[in-house]
């Protein structure tokens, strides 16, 4: 999953897949499963746009089912309880990862 890309009001959908390393099948699969949790506008031509907080919530829902192996449904279950809980949990473990990476250029 790329950690640096261009900071920007919308993305289309292929650039969210590209940042989430996915298709974009899978990023309209899980635009439609999550419509409280993603809500994307669209443009004139009727294309999804989202917005970077749209983008996290993907992180959040690939950490969630492809790096912790929950279905979709229990992502489901977890961020309705709890997004916020969720989002900081993930921020945490990424910001650990940047740490050890630092950590292993030094050394």
């Amino acid at each position: 999953m790329k950690e640096n890309y261009p900071q920007k009001v919308y993305y289309s959908i292929g650039e969210v897949a590209d940042i989430i390393e996915e298709s974009p099948s899978l990023i309209r699969f899980w635009s439609n499963k999550f419509p409280t949790l993603i809500k994307p506008e669209r443009n004139k031509k009727g294309n999804r746009q989202f917005t970077s907080k749209d983008v996290e919530n993907f992180k959040l829902i690939y950490h969630l089912v492809k790096e912790c192996g929950m279905t979709l449904e229990g992502a489901q279950k977890r961020l309705k309880g709890g997004a916020n809980l969720e989002e900081k949990k993930y921020k945490a473990i990424e910001k650990l990862k940047e740490i050890r990476a630092l950590l292993l250029n030094i050394s």
